[in-house]
């Protein structure tokens, strides 16, 4: 069982960054592929990024191409979401997931295995 903490969310100004990170516990890092979700209030959940077991491949929503970058240390078990210039409708409670990589990144909250708890951002105007 897979044990995931997200951490670094808060109150930001609009044009602001964030760095949120993700750590794993409790299976084995390395073996599987990582992705962030975000929900707004009222919302469905939604992809954000995704990266696999190594860090070779990276996706990105449109939402967020161009100012996220998703990396993973895996001597440290943690993932990490780096969103620059942030808006408004960044404003979300922020997931991590997990799901075993067999080499094809997923992007549906249906085909993840393990979900942390949320960090919540909010980005004021």
């Amino acid at each position: 069982q897979v044990q995931l903490i997200e951490s670094g969310g808060g109150l930001v100004q609009a044009g602001g960054s964030l760095r949120l990170s993700c750590a794993a516990s409790g299976g084995t890092f390395s073996s599987y592929a990582m992705d962030w979700f975000h929900q707004a209030p009222a919302k469905e959940r939604e992809f954000v990024a995704a990266i696999s077991r190594s860090g070779g491949r990276t996706y990105y929503s449109n939402s967020v191409k161009g100012r996220g970058t998703i990396s993973r240390d895996n001597a440290k078990n943690t993932v990490y979401l780096q969103i620059n210039t942030l808006l408004p409708e960044d404003t979300a409670v922020y997931y991590c997931a997990a799901y075993t990589d067999w080499g094809t990144l997923k992007f549906s909250h249906r085909d993840m295995d393990y979900w942390g708890k949320g960090t919540l951002v909010t980005v004021s105007s």
